[in-house]
């Protein structure tokens, strides 16, 4: 079963998959488009989101080979294709074409009910609840099965934990 941790800016979701590895242990696919940022020595542009998905995809696919029982992924081609249309009116045709081929079990959606916090690739303190309620009705869209949490950290993981439970694959 493949989740899928996503949502705008600055709503968690990177510190949230890092607590569900450490108390869980399960499979985490990281967000690719930090480590490919990261790399650029210039501001990223239109062609970079193309190739941050594709570095994307070969990290799903090469984690996939030796997943668990459960994959968490921090984001996916959902979060690349809001963000070309929301910053460029426009998004590649790979990434929407890919995007449909490789749809999550389920969709993690954090609400952004915590404070932003400042790092060199974010973007939008401003507009993070807009974004939210792009996300979720992209998710809608797609009927994909969906479960937004906010909260403390320890609330989150309490609903993750049920979410996990719930999909009756693992005792934890």
């Amino acid at each position: 079963m493949k989740i899928v941790i996503t949502g705008p800016e600055s709503s968690g979701k990177t510190t949230l998959l890092n607590e569900i590895n450490n108390k869980w242990n399960f499979t985490i696919i990281p967000e690719y488009a930090r480590i490919y940022i990261d790399k650029l020595n210039r501001p990223y542009n239109y062609d970079d989101i193309l190739e941050i998905a594709k570095g994307q995809i070969a990290l799903e696919d090469n984690l996939n080979e030796v997943r668990s029982t459960l994959l968490f992924a921090d984001t996916d081609l959902l979060t690349l294709q809001i963000w070309c249309e929301y910053k460029y009116n426009k998004c590649h045709t790979f990434i929407n074409k890919e995007f449909l081929k490789r749809l999550p079990d389920l969709y993690i959606l954090c609400f952004p009910d915590i404070p932003w916090e400042f790092d060199p690739q974010r973007e939008n303190p401003h507009d993070r609840l807009n974004l939210f309620n792009i996300y979720k009705r992209k998710i809608e869209e797609l009927k994909v099965d969906y479960a937004i949490i906010k909260g403390t950290m320890s609330e989150r993981l309490k609903m993750i934990e049920q979410i996990i439970e719930s999909t009756n694959l693992i005792k934890l």
